[in-house]
């Protein structure tokens, strides 16, 4: 992926690390387009950064997204790279009766991701080149306990990333898949911005900066951080670091 000259559309992109990505890109020379669901929160990004524009999405209403990828694919005819980063990350006790909330992690972590590949891929294939890049996290490879369903929509975002990816092999769009670790973000409430457990934003943006400089063909976006995650099955000690990941947030429940 090149890192200037690209008209980029990142969804989740009001906050956390969606915007973030969206504040490097914009420095970097690209048109940055972010949606999401909070018009509010869009606004506070496209007011303090002049040229970022924003759409409202709801990531979770196949309507929606078909409405969605017509306007922008007008108003934006060159787009050529998504960043799929819409995503909610909630708690859950398996059996508590409300599925609810496993059934809306679902629809909007992978089923979105899913709706909006499908709706606006033809946008993708009629330009010089495209990038797809999903976000997965360390979470599919060594899962939390207390987020099954999340840590399930993102090992399902990480085997859907390589079925595309090899669809689109003889096409002009690469597919990439981008593995955060717990970064300080408000993902599951405003204390993880604080939490030192937690990778802080800007150095986690840094180091993803210079992974798509230096290898601009690279298929995973792993920063070392996450390394402890996703080398998890391939170390032969998946067990032990499965029960030592555990304890890290035993004290947080």
């Amino acid at each position: 992926m090149k890192m200037s000259g690209n008209t980029i559309l990142i969804t989740g992109g009001g906050s956390g690390i969606g915007r973030a990505l969206a504040e490097m890109f914009h420095r970097k020379g690209n048109t940055v387009i972010i949606a999401g669901r909070n018009q509010e929160k869009l606004a506070e990004v496209t007011t303090a950064n002049k040229g970022i524009k924003s759409h409202v999405l709801d990531i979770n209403n196949v309507a929606s997204i078909k409405d969605f990828v017509s306007v922008v694919t007008k108003e934006h005819s060159s787009l050529n790279v998504v960043i799929h980063n819409a995503g909610i990350m909630k708690p859950e006790i398996v059996g508590d009766g409300d599925s609810s909330i496993a059934e809306d992690i679902i629809i909007t972590n992978l089923l979105g991701q899913i709706r909006l590949n499908s709706a606006i891929l033809m946008q993708l294939k009629a330009q010089v080149s495209g990038t797809i890049i999903t976000v997965s996290s360390g979470l599919a490879f060594l899962p939390r306990f207390d987020f099954p369903t999340y840590c399930a929509t993102k090992a399902a975002i990480h085997s859907y990333t390589q079925s595309l990816r090899e669809q689109l092999r003889s096409t002009n769009i690469a597919v990439i898949e981008l593995i955060p670790p717990y970064v300080q973000t408000e993902l599951t409430g405003p204390e993880q911005t604080n939490d030192l457990r937690a990778m802080p934003l800007t150095d986690f943006i840094q180091e993803v900066t210079t992974i798509l400089e230096t290898n601009p063909d690279a298929r995973e976006i792993i920063v070392e951080r996450v390394l402890f995650q996703r080398t998890a099955e391939s170390s032969g000690e998946y067990d032990e670091r499965y029960e030592q990941f555990q304890k890290r947030f035993l004290n947080s429940n």
